[in-house]
């Protein structure tokens, strides 16, 4: 008569394949069922039969009456187990949809004064999904004239930016404060209301992984800046602390970015131009100074008012409700603040020395390779990346260091990425490398090329030579500190 059959007995039943997506035997399966397994479900998952792209359609029934048999159990006993979709091979035609074109493959997102800057004619770029103007060209202007025309607006006169971009998270909660000094490398606990601190975060490893500012709000709200692409990313990583290691915190994070715009007004001219649109709030620096906030109106509408700046200069970020933002920059626009985009921006921040997370660290680089071991509170007690600050390869003399370089040539503008050597003559391969630029610019205000670069040593570098191999061509360029535009800070109050 027939009887079942699973299996042909053998001495050594290793080789005999039940699930040949997941090389597993005979012998795997009486191996599991003779360590105490006895739902098929649980042999599945000591086994990984099953779990390969058939979804056991080839294997779930043969493994599960080879387990009924281990067991003395009838045929059927136990059936097989579950086979998720797609356990069946799916036509692409299920899968696809209308061809809507690029824009559901990279979403391009847009500020509440995008359309301001269309009508502008603003050359745009992507920066982390959104599209921010690169430049404003007039008469036919080139991106190089376009930049020079802006940047000398600020420097001389007042210039607006669209700074709606960058991320905004609200910290609230009982223990925000101290949430806050946990994440950053300075202290925010002892912030007063009113006031704006600039801080970093670190990664476990001890490098540089995001920046922005703090505005405590009350004693338990704050408001903390990122910048434009690291939004998700440190509110990602905000969420991760506070559910993983610290429930015991009473906070709650919640990204506003797309709730504010922001105007940010800039140059000696900026007082004028915000008085100009209309404020109830005494802007004089004595009244109201350097890395403060307050709240009234400007153009009309309820404002937050930020006393920060990108680029040294007086400045002004006037912070309003989404709605309101077209509304205050053509406000500004019309008092004769002269619209600049991304592209002035890097180059007015260069001369300052203001890093970008990205374009002068790549997560090898920590706060005091930036020459901003200040802000490193290592007395405030523990916070993320505190540990890897004095490892033996972090407190190395030779590391890598933020510096300035001006081409002996003054024309010369170095490419960005380009190597850095000691020689302008180079020896064989392999040539030893001293660093690499990170950014390059011509700048209008000191009629000259300059760059910032993180050369090995660069510190004590200083006044010394490099070379940079660019486009073929060997550039020599003196090495000096990374503030090569009002080193005093005296242009900021205006």
């Amino acid at each position: 008569p027939s009887a079942p059959y699973w299996y042909t007995p053998a001495d050594d039943l290793s080789t005999h394949f039940v699930d040949l997506q997941r090389d597993q035997t005979v012998q795997d399966v009486l191996d599991a069922v003779e360590g105490g397994l006895r739902s098929v479900e649980h042999v599945k998952r000591a086994t990984y039969i099953g779990t390969a792209i058939d979804q056991g359609r080839t294997s779930g029934v043969l493994a599960a009456e080879i387990v009924n048999a281990a067991l003395g159990w009838e045929l059927g006993a136990q059936g097989p187990t579950n086979a998720r979709p797609p356990y069946v091979p799916v036509p692409f035609s299920v899968l696809a949809g209308k061809d809507r074109g690029p824009a559901l493959l990279d979403p391009k997102r847009t500020t509440p004064i995008h359309a301001a800057h269309v009508e502008s004619g603003a050359v745009f770029e992507n920066v982390g999904q959104w599209l921010r103007p690169r430049y404003f060209p007039e008469d036919g202007e080139d991106l190089h004239a376009a930049v020079e025309r802006e940047c000398l607006a600020v420097r001389n006169a007042a210039g607006a930016l669209d700074a709606s971009t960058l991320g905004k998270i609200e910290v609230v909660g009982s223990d925000a404060a101290v949430f806050l000094d946990r994440m950053y490398t300075n202290r925010m606990s002892n912030l007063a209301v009113g006031s704006i601190r600039y801080g970093f975060m670190l990664g476990l490893d001890g490098m540089v992984l995001d920046d922005g500012v703090a505005m405590r709000l009350a004693e338990d709200r704050y408001l903390v800046t990122t910048t434009t692409g690291g939004a998700a990313a440190v509110l990602d990583r905000f969420e991760e602390w506070l559910q993983t290691e610290w429930p015991e915190l009473r906070v709650v994070c919640t990204s506003v970015t797309e709730q504010w715009a922001v105007v940010a007004v800039g140059g000696p001219g900026a007082r004028y131009v915000v008085t100009k649109i209309g404020t109830d709030l005494d802007l004089a620096a004595e009244a109201f100074p350097w890395m403060t906030w307050r709240e009234g109106t400007v153009a009309g509408v309820p404002s937050r008012v930020c006393r920060v700046s990108f680029h040294g200069e007086l400045s002004y970020e006037l912070h309003v409700s989404s709605w309101h933002g077209r509304h205050v920059w053509d406000a500004v626009v019309a008092a004769g603040a002269v619209p600049y985009g991304t592209e002035a921006m890097h180059v007015l921040r260069a001369e300052k020395g203001y890093v970008i997370v990205g374009q002068e660290t790549d997560g090898t680089v920590t706060p005091d390779d930036l020459g901003m071991g200040w802000i490193v509170n290592p007395s405030k007690g523990d916070f993320v990346g505190k540990r890897s600050l004095v490892r033996a390869d972090t407190l190395r003399k030779d590391r890598k260091q933020l510096v300035a370089l001006l081409p002996k040539d003054p024309t010369a503008l170095v490419v960005e990425g380009a190597q850095l050597v000691g020689s302008a003559d180079l020896p064989a391969p392999p040539v030893p490398m001293l660093g690499h630029v990170t950014s390059s610019y011509r700048s209008a205000i000191l009629e000259r090329t300059f760059a910032l670069a993180m050369l090995k040593d660069g510190r004590a570098m200083r006044g010394g030579t490099v070379w940079a191999t660019s486009g073929g061509h060997m550039i020599a360029c003196e090495v000096t500190d990374p503030v090569v535009y009002d080193p005093e800070d005296g242009r900021r109050d205006g």
